[in-house]
């Protein structure tokens, strides 16, 4: 009898030790770097990569730290300048800005020292850069499409702003000043009743030399035709960047990097000193 118990005792013992064992090698996992097939990872890593455009707001602000735990709004930590100015390198491509540590540190110096620095998701003057393949007249285009955030009730939606698409501007090519002014209707045209108008048509390949100076082709407009026609299908989206004006005197975009570091996911790829007043042209092709 007592053989019995002590062989279930041990078997007890042995149970608890291969669980205690268990529990602990799940207590340290998140330290060491694990292997799951051929995908090395490490959790650090994971923590410290910026996984999605909100997160890289949030740690743009300091809202979120650099471990990806979010700050309390009540915090002394919420927006403090100090600890942000120290984290926010984890937000540049170190590829590229750790050759450039001047800029770099120059940008984060004048960002942490004005209160007035902060993204805002409804802030407006930040835009997507979405590439896609379409298919156009049966062979494979790219295409870039601009969408930008717009207010709808109580929230918001991205909607389409414009597009580039190069069939769209050979179609509109910028003549020189002197060659459109060659072309034009004669102000007194009225008085025969328009018999001259034929020469708007003669060469379609410029009819918009006879428009108002203020024209602009509507690119957008022509997308919407080209889909509504069938003539152009959407297959994939190929790559997603983000472009932002809203931090005064500074311009930058925003690319995803995949890669076996912290220093991955969504971060600063090209960055621009750009005063207020140079921003205005560059900004109506993001919001025409």
């Amino acid at each position: 009898m007592n053989g019995k118990r002590k062989t279930e005792n041990g078997k007890r013992l042995s149970v608890f030790c291969l669980t205690f064992a268990l529990l602990l090698s799940i207590e340290t996992l998140p330290l060491m770097a694990q292997s799951i097939g051929d995908v090395q990872f490490d959790e650090a890593h994971l923590y410290a990569m910026t996984k999605q455009m909100g997160q890289f707001i949030r740690r743009f602000n300091y809202e979120e730290d650099q471990f990806g735990k979010q700050i309390n709004p009540a915090s002394p930590d919420y927006h403090n300048q100090q600890k942000r100015q120290r984290s926010m390198a984890i937000l540049f491509d170190q590829q590229t800005y750790g050759n450039q540590p001047d800029l770099q540190r120059f940008f984060i110096e004048d960002v942490t020292g004005n209160d007035s620095t902060f993204m805002t998701f409804l802030g407006g003057r930040w835009y997507s850069e979405v590439s896609a393949t379409f298919k156009y007249r049966g062979r494979d285009v790219s295409i870039i499409m601009i969408l930008g955030i717009e207010k709808e009730g109580l929230g918001s939606k991205w909607v389409l702003n414009n597009i580039y698409f190069s069939e769209f501007n050979k179609l509109f090519p910028k003549g020189e000043i002197t060659e459109r002014e060659k072309h034009f209707l004669h102000p007194m045209s009225h008085e025969l009743d328009f018999m001259n108008i034929y020469k708007i048509f003669k060469e379609p390949e410029i009819i918009e030399y006879y428009a108002s100076k203020s024209f602009e082709p509507d690119y957008l407009t022509l997308f919407f035709y080209e889909i509504k026609k069938g003539n152009l299908v959407f297959q994939n989206v190929d790559t997603v960047k983000f472009h932002v004006f809203q931090i005064k005197d500074w311009y930058f975009e925003v690319s995803w990097f995949n890669r076996s570091s912290s220093n991955s996911g969504w971060l600063i790829s090209n960055l621009i000193y750009l005063p207020e007043k140079d921003k205005t042209e560059l900004i109506k092709f993001y919001q025409p």
